[in-house]
């Protein structure tokens, strides 16, 4: 396979010259957006609006600037996220909506709709085949994702407690599967009730078709046969009061490659294109409620067809960065008996592995990490 080409740009913006909305729509230019055919196209335009409280998410101008070039070229965009499998500001698409306005995620904002794309609950999805998948077989995808034409994501590239970072990968795989995807890609475990939060309500049983959910009338709780439950995660969305949760979670080298193909199904089979940001790297997910200050100093904007060349090369671009000092990176290495993995990211979480999920996406096709990077002044 030949060398992926990946577009670079730095934050770098004189006096009285180029905004940086610009500046990307420049970039994303350059890097050959316009030789997708989006004349009349539905474009799901994939994104972190952020967790209630956390502030390192990319600005809503970035994802406007995004949007305008699109539609210049004839498309029909739209923002789309699915919803957390966890509790939260985001597990269920009105709190999700909310989160996102509160955000500067609007409408007006963005210059285009705002589509929580595996629905209200979080059980709108589509089973989508994985070719080449090794761990999964069917992949749980947000419908409205797979329903549109043209697939592009638009991510911000920062650490991650579990998978090292959170690239482009991470986003389409783990980001456009719904609750029922999200799970499945985090945990090969059985649901679990907490009777103190169940309001023996009955909606997730009607969600179960495998005879996994027995009710007890005498308590009035819901519980779990163990033997006839597979762990679908189908009665996660069901649930209003969050007394549904998956235990069992799965190695974080498991995670990556499952996460890898998650991401090969949503690509698969139409136009896509990917754009990462690395500002504000946070030590950890967006999906937290704080973000705590940058482990890395801002670098830049970059662009591509492929998206494993992309997270390859926004993982170099941070090895070489110096880390920063007042961060949880800097207290990690400053600290007493630290162990020098030589890499930032197993320095910012000792426990996480992101090596495992670019090595098992070049093994299934999703593209290459052999790039070539073209940088734009």
């Amino acid at each position: 396979m030949e060398k992926a080409k990946v577009y670079f740009t730095d934050f770098r913006t004189p006096a009285y010259g180029e905004p940086l909305p610009k500046k990307l729509q420049r970039l994303i230019r350059t890097a050959g957006i316009g030789d997708i055919d989006f004349d009349g196209k539905f474009v799901a335009i994939k994104i972190h609006f952020g967790e209630h409280g956390n502030l390192s998410f990319l600005r809503p101008n970035y994802a406007r600037a995004v949007v305008d070039t699109v539609t210049a070229l004839g498309g029909k965009p739209f923002l789309t996220d699915c919803n957390t499998m966890y509790p939260g500001f985001r597990k269920n698409a009105l709190e999700h909506l909310y989160c996102a306005w509160e955000n500067g995620f609007t409408p007006l904002a963005a210059g285009c709709p705002i589509l929580i794309g595996d629905g209200l609950k979080g059980t709108d999805d589509l089973a989508v085949p994985v070719a080449g998948g090794e761990y999964v077989k069917e992949a749980y995808i947000g419908r409205a994702i797979m329903d549109a034409d043209i697939f592009i994501s638009l991510t911000h590239f920062k650490g991650h407690e579990e998978a090292g970072f959170g690239g482009a990968i991470k986003n389409i795989g783990m980001g456009s599967g719904s609750r029922a995807g999200k799970k499945d890609q985090h945990s090969s475990g059985k649901a679990e009730i907490n009777p103190e939060l169940c309001r023996g309500c009955r909606k997730c049983q009607k969600e179960c078709a495998n005879g996994g959910l027995v009710f007890d009338a005498a308590r009035r709780k819901m519980t779990v046969d163990q033997e006839h439950c597979v762990g679908c995660g189908r009665c996660l969305g069901s649930c209003n009061f969050d007394a549904i949760s998956f235990s069992n979670f799965d190695a974080p080298e498991m995670l990556g490659r499952k996460m890898a193909e998650y991401a090969k199904a949503v690509v698969d089979g139409r136009p896509h294109f990917h754009i990462s940001l690395i500002v504000d790297v946070s030590p950890n997910c967006d999906c937290h409620q704080e973000n705590d200050a940058p482990i890395l100093p801002d670098i830049g904007m970059l662009a591509s067809f492929d998206p494993l060349a992309l997270d390859q090369a926004c993982a170099d671009l941070c090895q070489a960065a110096t880390p920063l000092r007042n961060s949880q990176l800097g207290d990690n290495m400053a600290g007493p008996g630290f162990h020098d993995h030589h890499d930032h990211f197993k320095n910012n979480n000792p426990v996480s592995d992101w090596t495992a999920c670019l090595a098992h996406a070049e093994k299934i096709g999703l593209g290459t990490r052999d790039y070539e990077l073209i940088t734009l002044r």
